[in-house]
């Protein structure tokens, strides 16, 4: 059996998606600026596709939604319009970051630092969440952007950026969120919040890959990262990705119509793989599940490390993934669980498992038997967890 549960690294695109699409890649293929009938072709079905993402967010019509390649770049976008826009002429030199945001995000702050700003880098509490006191005692009046994700990609931790948004209003500074792992697991809706910037992937809610979004509020418009047409009102160049806005339109409407009744039974599937697992002796959680997206675990066994975990899950067909990355002979720790105190051994046994509104209770129900085979097969040959105390009150 083959049984893949690392959705939020990418998801299996919707066969109703992939229908939407195949129409715009080889019969309405014009580029939608000619001024030819190839061109317009396409633009009713474009307009389609733009209502069902803004309906999808509830952004108004006065807001801007700009198509990008994906959330990596709508995130970089962000960063460095902030600071040809806001730093750059000496009014600002501060941005307010958290520490587990995604890699876009601390590789695009490290570059900042280089260039003179200040970046402070928001600590998670135990629980694995980004308090909003910590946001409030950590602006000045040189802070420019406050960015921080509304669910974390390893736990599925949700922040509380409706508290952060008001903050960030009071004190009259910019808000900007990556709601790339909330979108089709949690309402978005970015009327009920104070944020400037919200990004996203299509291809974490069964989208296709290489296509995502900027929103901007009405008069936060920031300078374009790519310049060279009058794509997208002059804001992002290049010839628009037809297909895949056609493709995120109809993915996210479909994301936002399943809220409400197969998240439900992904969240059920998910609480039976996690009650199962965590019947395994030393096994730990990071984050309650009400304060948790509804398809997210991120679990370690004592003893077993992550890489070593994977190859068992790996070769009996199952995909999942753990924070922990190979460089050369050195194991790096899952940054998460570094962040909330866990002690060098578990800090290296995470393992996330993501499901989908696509994974099966038959899929469920042979993961669990994987795993505790895994675990007693990894714990017999390993030469840390013979040492570890019998019994164990907490991760930390």
């Amino acid at each position: 059996m083959r049984v893949y549960l690392d959705n939020n690294a990418t998801t299996l695109v919707d066969p109703q998606v992939t229908a939407c699409m195949e129409p715009f890649q080889t019969q309405v293929y014009g580029n939608p600026n000619s001024l030819h009938a190839f061109g317009s072709e396409s633009h009713i079905d474009l307009n389609n596709a733009m209502e069902k993402i803004y309906a999808g967010i509830h952004a108004p019509k006065s807001d801007s939604i700009i198509i990008t390649s994906c959330a990596t770049e709508s995130n970089n976008w962000v960063l460095k319009s902030i600071y040809f826009d806001y730093i750059m002429s000496g009014r600002k030199d501060h941005i307010i970051i958290s520490e587990v945001e995604h890699p876009s995000i601390i590789a695009g702050a490290r570059f900042l630092e280089k260039l003179g700003v200040k970046v402070t880098y928001l600590p998670i509490n135990s629980e694995g969440i980004v308090t909003a006191q910590s946001v409030r005692d950590n602006i000045t009046p040189k802070t420019a952007l406050v960015s921080v994700m509304w669910a974390n990609n390893e736990t599925g931790a949700i922040f509380p950026v409706e508290e952060i948004g008001e903050i960030c209003k009071e004190h009259d500074v910019l808000f900007h969120t990556d709601a790339v792992q909330a979108i089709g697991k949690i309402p978005v809706d970015v009327q009920s919040l104070n944020v400037d910037y919200l990004t996203f992937s299509a291809h974490k809610f069964h989208g296709p890959k290489g296509v995502g979004a900027l929103y901007m509020k009405k008069g936060k418009e920031l300078t374009p990262l790519l310049h060279g047409g009058e794509h997208m009102a002059g804001l992002r160049s290049g010839t628009l990705n037809v297909a895949g806005i056609i493709g995120m339109g109809k993915a996210m409407e479909l994301a936002i119509d399943c809220l409400d009744f197969e998240m439900p039974d992904v969240e059920e599937l998910r609480d039976k793989l996690e009650d199962a697992l965590l019947k395994i002796k030393d096994t730990f959680v990071v984050t309650p599940r009400e304060k948790r997206t509804r398809n997210t675990m991120l679990i370690s066994f004592r003893g077993v490390e992550g890489e070593s975990m994977l190859w068992d899950l790996n070769k009996a067909g199952i995909g999942a993934s753990t924070g922990s990355a190979c460089a050369s002979v050195d194991l790096e720790a899952n940054p998460v669980m570094e962040a909330i105190g866990a002690d060098d051994d578990l800090a290296h046994t995470a393992i996330r498992f993501s499901l989908s509104r696509f994974t099966t209770e038959e899929e469920i129900d042979y993961t669990i038997g994987v795993v505790h085979e895994a675990v007693e097969r990894l714990r017999g040959i390993s030469s840390s967890y013979a040492y570890t105390p019998k019994n164990h009150e907490s991760a930390l």
